[in-house]
């Protein structure tokens, strides 16, 4: 049974994305205008806290129009379509089926993820980087992007590689420690894993700017967690793309943990609003909400393409597991805490929408059920699968002509390999 997205079948550009074009340069124009510091400086020096806090809040990026001020929300944790005057536009065109396709994409992923963290538990992998929680900001935002956009993600990014078609047991090799990343990035414009915290930020401001040059119809998205929006790689990429106005979209998934340390011990503003500072509009999305999250990525892509530069995306969700299979959560953060989230589970949400829309019934439900299974098994087979690379290559080319000192480390390593009891062969 195949594992292809049914989504992945459908046109990544509805007539909500194309209509939403003049809407983006609309929400910049307006959003400049709320952040004139010069018209506002008089009144902000006599204000109080509380005052500057909500010009800070309202100069931050496009208004929503949800239940929690600064949030993007379309569908409320109880299935709920919520109207936004600002986004409905990117959305309107999406069909019960590709609806079901979003649905159908964030149960394939969250079962691929705990797959790979049982495998990790049985020693198959080193280590694994669970996504649990954050399925619907990667499938929103994977499902936003064309064909010809280009990704630059983290390690944890396995939904966004899911909508842009890597075989989910590709990734598994570089966490088996099989190959350094198992997929070419250019076949399907979806970068390697960046393992180095907010380098990749960089990476895809420098290859936005070149497609720029090129003249491309195409755009550029960054993931990045709320740690890494502490790097100075972030800051510089936020500067350069700013600067020479790149076609990018920085997405950071706040998913309120970097390890240990809580979003509020790195930023005393919300993420978003850092984009202020550079010149370029910030928006807060409800990152558990897979509508919200496609919908502003279409606009930021949008405005992108259409010359208008860079854009931040704060993805508000959180991460249910550990920061990787390494981590014990329960020594920094409450229970209680997991359990106000799991409420406003993304895939609960959405099946709860799926149901009262009647866009789904039980045969489609059970449907999934069973191609999940085959997913799991396929990926536990794959991994059993996998060679083991050859233990010299790390030795070759490390120089073009050889070396006499890489040489002499050969026949050390050598030397102790052979030192290892052969336990096949009987000694």
């Amino acid at each position: 049974m195949t594992v292809e997205s049914t989504a992945a079948r459908t046109p990544r550009r509805s007539a909500g994305s194309d209509a939403g074009a003049t809407g983006a340069k609309r929400t910049t124009s307006t959003t400049a205008k709320k952040a004139d510091p010069a018209k506002k400086a008089p009144a902000a020096k006599k204000a109080p806290a509380a005052k500057k806090a909500t010009a800070a809040r309202k100069a931050g990026g496009t208004k929503p129009q949800s239940a929690e001020p600064g949030l993007v929300q379309l569908l409320t944790p109880e299935g709920e379509r919520v109207e936004n005057a600002e986004f409905d536009q990117y959305v309107s065109g999406v069909t019960p089926e590709e609806f079901r396709g979003l649905y159908r994409d964030m149960v394939l992923t969250r079962r691929f993820d705990a797959e790979a963290t049982a495998l990790q538990r049985q020693g198959e992998l080193g280590l694994w980087a669970s996504l649990l929680g954050q399925e619907a900001a990667q499938i929103g935002s994977g499902r936003a992007l064309r064909d010809d956009d280009y990704v630059f993600p983290t390690y944890r990014e396995h939904g966004v590689a899911w909508c842009r078609g890597v075989d989910p047991t590709n990734l598994l090799g570089m966490f088996r420690g099989v190959n350094n990343g198992g997929w070419d990035p250019n076949s399907n414009n979806f970068h390697l894993y960046t393992i180095v915290i907010g380098s990749q930020t960089l990476h895809a401001t420098g290859y936005a700017m070149g497609i720029a040059k090129d003249g491309a119809d195409s755009a550029v998205i960054a993931y990045f967690g709320d740690g890494a929006s502490s790097q100075g790689d972030v800051a510089e990429a936020f500067t350069f793309s700013a600067v020479y106005n790149a076609p990018v979209v920085f997405f950071c998934q706040n998913n309120q943990w970097a390890i240990s340390e809580p979003t509020e011990k790195q930023s005393r503003v919300p993420l978003y609003q850092r984009a202020q500072g550079f010149g370029f509009p910030g928006v807060r999305v409800d990152g558990n909400d897979v509508l919200a999250s496609l919908a502003v990525t279409r606009w930021a892509l949008e405005r992108a393409r259409a010359g208008e530069g860079p854009t931040l995306i704060e993805a508000f969700t959180y991460r249910m597991g550990a920061h990787t299979t390494s981590d014990d959560p329960t020594r920094y953060r409450h229970d209680d805490e997991r359990a106000s989230w799991e409420a406003k589970d993304p895939i609960l949400r959405l099946r709860r929408y799926l149901e009262s829309a009647h866009h789904a019934d039980e045969g489609f439900f059970a449907e999934l059920e069973n191609e999940s299974e085959t997913l799991g098994k396929r990926v536990r087979e794959a991994v059993r699968a996998m060679q083991d690379p050859d233990h010299f290559a790390i030795f070759e080319n490390a120089y073009a002509d050889g070396h006499a000192l890489v040489d002499e480390e050969r026949a050390e390593f050598a030397a102790y390999q052979a030192s290892f009891a052969d336990v096949d062969g009987g000694k």
